[in-house]
């Protein structure tokens, strides 16, 4: 998801699930798959190559996990402590929280 009014849609009714470095919004859409959006913001993660690595992990977890999804958009929202997590618990991170967010929207 790229467009404003994408994410837009999401956040007006959303389904959360968290944790205390990531947070996960999602919402049924009408396209026929699930969507990824990712926020990494400045403030959070400072440096540009921490805000790729992160991005990059959810992005190869979300592909991997995207399968079992219904026809959903989701929004990952990073938060403060998210730099400090390696590759692999930050890989056990999101796959607990897609876990999560499946039951949730069964």
């Amino acid at each position: 998801m790229l467009a404003p009014s994408q994410f837009s849609f999401v956040f007006s009714k959303a389904i959360p699930a968290g944790s205390p470095t990531i947070t996960i919004l999602a919402r049924f859409n009408d396209c026929g798959r699930a969507r990824l959006g990712i926020t990494v913001p400045k403030k959070k993660v400072k440096l540009a190559v921490q805000r790729n690595r992160i991005k990059r992990c959810i992005r190869e977890s979300f592909r991997l996990n995207a399968h079992a999804f219904p026809n959903i958009d989701i929004i990952v929202i990073a938060k403060h402590g998210v730099a400090d997590l390696s590759n692999a618990a930050l890989h056990k991170q999101l796959s607990s929280l897609w876990k999560r967010m499946k039951q949730r929207c069964q």
